[in-house]
């Protein structure tokens, strides 16, 4: 089948969902169409982490921070069941599932002093459910955290022409931002030259690629040392005010991704490939395609992950409530675009259906992190070649490189790297909020400590692998506790809007169909772990699923309390 007629179905779809049922949600669900209430960020504006941003630039690092490389890695494992099932949870679960949350998550949190979802459960649902809460939350981004850095550091040996201009983008984000925040110029014309300078950037890195000289390397690995370095790069991008590096990057990404989807879907249009995935595959897989298809493609349908960021960074910038449906639904929608092309690229950017099969023929082959971003950036390439990007060179060792390749592997760095510093932030907060909760002033008021202890926790589990992939080792919890944690969160809103007498059934049905697949998962990956005697992730998983069931309990007892006062 064409995947151009495919892809313009999808984005159809996408549309349609943007602007009928976002619009439903803003004037029936979230009543934030004509709301004239102060938001968090105008009433504390701290300039550090309380800043009143301009609609379009909070878009920008809401957008940038919830679409790193998980929506590239969940369709592109997710492809082994099949494109269809795959495009079909990607556009339903984004416009009634995905989009609904993180839309939720910001304005629930906005509306509760900019707290985040874990501290709002506590006033919503109850204080007992408060430190479950927070150490699910602890845990996700603990992994996030190590998994990131990993697949950056691996991406930059891999892709070395990518080093300049990442490297050059993170210097002229500092001086835009002080640019716009001291100078109080505007933001636009300025994030416009970059990103041309940072495109001529792109041209020099393939030109001149960087490897780290051997006598940096750690353990005889370039890997653990860009590693190291990006630690403390998330460890600085979090103590330093969101004006700083935060905001004028993350709105340059934006355009960045933009142009890079247009691009993508511009070479598909000229290219019309075929798909060379199977339309399905729903047998055959030692994995089961249910619940797994719904765990493994999380970021581009629905993402417990973007609550954090909803209720982390954004609910603290938002300067009008009438923004949040852009920023929160639109976000979404924004990113269920990259996993639409992230599918495309890994069912149709293979030279034959036989190299398809070849790459996917057995779900082993289909789950590695590192071919699965291989497959995308050289499939979205196929496509940029079909416009003109097909420059290419050939070092010394007979090694080629693509402009193309360079362009993709730098446009899915920018957005991991921005989900790198953004989740180090967020798990400043929540090391605080720990602090505050078990009244330890020191952690709960020291930003530097947070962020330190932040990124130690996730360096020494990289460090636990001396190749840096230690955090691997968490990794295939990720799914079931990112899901985990979106099913809660849709649990607190509902509550919420039942209390609010809103429309609370457009959060509660999404929440019942995660909560049920979340557990299914739960017991398969159990009765794996068991199996393999993996006793740790036995022990993590108890942990996560005995928060759940009890924040559950406390979420039910919390709509019964409120039919008994009605009462």
């Amino acid at each position: 089948m064409n995947a151009a007629v495919i892809t313009v179905g999808c984005l159809i779809l996408l549309f349609l969902g943007y602007r009928f049922y976002s619009k439903f949600l803003e004037r029936y669900v979230y009543h934030t169409w004509d709301s004239n209430e102060s938001t968090p960020a105008v009433e504390i504006d701290d300039g550090m982490d309380y800043v009143p941003t301009k609609k379009h630039v909070l878009f920008g690092h809401h957008f940038s921070s919830i679409a790193g490389a998980a929506p590239i890695l969940g369709p592109a494992i997710a492809i082994i069941w099949g494109w269809v099932p795959a495009l079909l949870w990607v556009v339903i679960g984004s416009i009634f599932m995905g989009a609904v949350h993180d839309y939720g998550a910001l304005v629930i949190s906005a509306r509760n002093g900019g707290k985040s979802i874990g501290q709002v459960t506590e006033t919503i649902i109850g204080p007992r459910s408060k430190m479950l809460f927070l150490t699910v939350i602890f845990l996700l981004v603990f992994i996030v955290i190590a998994v990131f850095a990993y697949i950056i550091a691996s991406l930059f040996v891999a892709y070395p022409g990518t080093v300049i201009p990442i490297n050059f983008q993170i210097i002229v984000a500092i001086f835009i931002g002080w640019w716009t925040y001291k100078k109080k110029q505007s933001l636009l014309i300025p994030s416009i030259i970059a990103l041309i300078m940072l495109y001529v950037m792109v041209y020099v890195g393939f030109q001149y690629p960087v490897h780290l000289p051997e006598y940096l390397w750690i353990n005889g690995s370039e890997v653990m040392t860009w590693i190291t370095f990006l630690m403390l790069y998330g460890f600085i991008a979090s103590i330093i005010p969101v004006w700083t590096l935060l905001q004028p990057r993350d709105y340059i990404n934006s355009h960045q991704l933009i142009v890079g989807l247009i691009c993508i879907y511009t070479g598909i249009m000229v290219a019309q490939p075929m798909m060379d995935a199977p339309a399905f595959k729903m047998s055959g897989n030692p994995i089961p395609w249910f619940p797994f298809l719904f765990i493994t493609i999380a970021c581009g349908a629905i993402s417990g992950f973007h609550a954090l960021v909803s209720s982390g960074t954004t609910s603290k910038q938002i300067s009008s409530f009438k923004d949040s449906r852009m920023i929160g639904y639109g976000g979404m929608i924004g990113e269920a675009t990259l996993a639409v092309a992230a599918t495309i690229a890994v069912a149709a950017g293979f030279e034959s259906a036989g190299d398809w099969h070849a790459h996917y023929g057995n779900f082993a082959l289909a789950s590695g992190l590192g071919p699965k971003l291989g497959a995308f950036v050289d499939g979205t390439a196929g496509f940029l070649s079909e416009i003109g990007i097909t420059a290419t060179l050939t070092d010394s060792n007979g090694d080629s490189r693509s402009l193309a390749a360079v362009f993709i592997s730098v446009m899915v760095i920018s957005f991991a790297a921005t989900s790198l510093d953004t989740a180090v932030r967020i798990q400043r907060y929540i090391i605080g909020e720990i602090g505050e909760a078990i009244r330890l002033k020191p952690l709960a008021n020291n930003r530097y400590l947070q962020s330190g202890l932040a990124v130690l926790f996730s360096l020494i589990l990289v460090l636990s692998d001396e190749t840096g992939t230690g955090g691997l080792k968490l990794w295939p919890l990720f799914g079931s506790t990112n899901q985990l944690l979106g099913s809660l969160t849709l649990l607190v809103i509902s509550v919420w809007l039942f209390k609010s007498k809103s429309k609370y059934w457009v959060t509660l049905a999404p929440m019942i169909f995660i909560t049920i697949i979340t557990f299914i998962a739960t017991y398969f990956n159990m009765m794996s772990y068991i199996d393999s005697k993996n006793y740790l992730l036995v022990g993590i998983a108890l942990i996560i699923g005995f928060s759940q069931l009890w924040i559950l309990f406390e979420g039910i007892r919390a709509f019964k309390t409120q039919r008994v006062d009605e009462s």
